[in-house]
């Protein structure tokens, strides 16, 4: 069986059986389009003829030959026969790039929650570490003290005054309950450091105020006398934190 193109005029050799009743697309290798193709007209049958007035006979015909395109310097391969319930389309790729835009908006989703939950993490984070204290260790780790008991040091002070024969260190300050409850005051320990970051020496001392009101601020004051020469920083701390 013989197909020829609608579009371009291109023949093909193919098998009249792979073609139904009702007819079956094909697709034509050189210029894509896409026809139905109806199966050639059933021979008549052997002995069914009407014998009763003889015919002359015809010269049969030559066949002529099929000629392939001449604008082809090789023959074209044989059409690719679609399924008769797979109409053709020019969307074919769309698919994929849905696909893809569905990727890219699920990772920038990804990308704004990150963000988001880091934001909190930091913003929040001593009300994360009041409800959970074991993340101020967390905190800590990447550098961000977080204050889990509420008192926060303000406006500390330390120089140095002269009594008689020797130096006296002065530290001043004040002590703020920055909670929504009444807090009690621990002791305050005292550390002396050196350029090292070495600790040299410590005391204890109390604030002087045994509970704060929330917003409450108290002022706190200590001294050393003949404090290391090689002193260079102060630490504030709760005794209590440094026990645990």
């Amino acid at each position: 069986m013989i197909l020829t193109c609608p579009e371009c005029t291109t023949r093909y050799q193919t098998d009249a059986s792979q073609f139904a009743p009702d007819g079956r697309k094909v697709r034509c290798a050189k210029c894509g389009h896409v026809w139905l193709q109806m199966p050639p007209a059933p021979e008549p049958e052997p002995g069914l003829a009407d014998s009763s007035v003889a015919e002359p006979p015809q010269p049969e015909a030559e066949a002529e030959p099929v000629a392939a395109p001449q604008r082809a310097a090789y023959a074209p391969p044989a059409p690719r026969i679609e399924p008769a319930h797979a109409p053709a389309t020019r969307f074919a790729s769309q698919p994929g790039r849905f696909a893809q835009i569905g990727i890219g908006a699920g990772w920038a989703l990804l990308a704004v929650i990150v963000l988001v939950v880091g934001w909190s993490g930091i913003h929040y984070r001593k009300s994360i570490a009041s409800l959970w204290p074991q993340s101020s260790s967390l905190y800590a780790a990447v550098g961000m003290r977080v204050n889990t008991r509420g008192l926060e040091f303000r406006d500390k002070n330390a120089h140095y005054e002269t009594d008689g024969q020797q130096d006296v260190l002065v530290i001043t300050g004040h002590l703020l309950n920055t909670t929504s409850r009444e807090l009690t005051v621990p002791t305050i320990r005292v550390a002396l450091i050196d350029a090292d970051k070495r600790e040299l020496y410590h005391w204890n001392f109390s604030a002087g105020v045994p509970m704060l009101h929330p917003g409450q601020e108290a002022t706190f004051h200590t001294q050393l006398a003949s404090p290391p020469p090689a002193a260079r920083n102060i630490e504030l701390s709760f005794a209590a934190e440094r026990a645990n």
